[in-house]
């Protein structure tokens, strides 16, 4: 049964009357948790969507380079879209649903940040509305205001990514302590610990971008770090 199936389920299963957010109550435990972890992505998409006051083809497009959603299964993925649209529960009731839902796994929260990220820059332009709302996300969430960063870091191009930010590590700290940085995440971006995570294996793609920035960060610090070393 595919993600996209068990979501239309979820879905339906909602009685007259009753708001997406409700769903969020529901899924707690494996393997539900991927369906949650994908409904929680489409309806808070649809509430950033209204922050910046348009639905782009660009952001439709991001969507579907996230989840892989097949022509099929495009239906469904619009339906929740449309419900959280909808849904008179604001993002803020949304965000603290979802939040008890996954407790204090940072991990999967900080996953899911990631897709949002990935779907506000899809048009090119990150709107202030659009950083008001995931930075209140993310205070909601309990994500250090580092991971915050850190994710803003590499997906906003109002300047040149800062190394350390993508690590989330200070700019003082050693290689030794960039490179612990750099191997845990580079591990923890891995298909499977996502998966472990409640990440749906249909949205695991978002780990090959961030390997990426993770391995081009990394190369850049010690590759300061080498030339340092030659001038001393």
């Amino acid at each position: 049964m595919s993600i996209w199936t068990r979501i239309t389920e979820a879905v339906s299963a909602l009685t007259n009357g009753e708001g997406l957010s409700a769903v969020f109550d529901r899924l707690r435990t494996p393997p539900e948790r991927s369906v949650a972890f994908t409904i929680a992505v489409i309806a808070l998409s649809a509430k950033m969507a209204k922050a910046d006051g348009l639905v782009t083809r660009d952001e439709v497009t991001a969507f579907r380079e996230v989840f892989q959603i097949a022509r099929d299964d495009e239906p469904g993925a619009a339906r929740v879209f449309n419900l959280a649209r909808q849904d008179v529960a604001g993002f803020e009731d949304y965000a603290a649903r979802i939040k008890r839902m996954f407790g204090e796994q940072d991990g999967t929260l900080c996953d899911l940040m990631e897709g949002l990220f990935h779907i506000a820059m899809a048009d090119g332009t990150y709107h202030p509305n659009e950083d008001a709302f995931l930075r209140r996300v993310a205070e909601i969430f309990g994500l250090p205001d580092g991971d915050f960063k850190r994710l803003r870091s590499r997906f906003v191009p109002d300047a040149k990514p800062d190394p350390y930010a993508v690590l989330g590590i200070d700019p003082d700290a050693s290689l030794q302590e960039a490179r612990k940085a750099w191997r845990r995440q580079v591990r923890d971006s891995h298909p499977d610990a996502m998966i472990a995570r409640g990440v749906p294996e249909e949205a695991v793609k978002l780990a090959e971008k961030r390997v990426i920035d993770l391995n081009r960060a990394w190369e850049e610090i010690s590759q300061g770090g080498a030339d340092a070393d030659r001038h001393l």
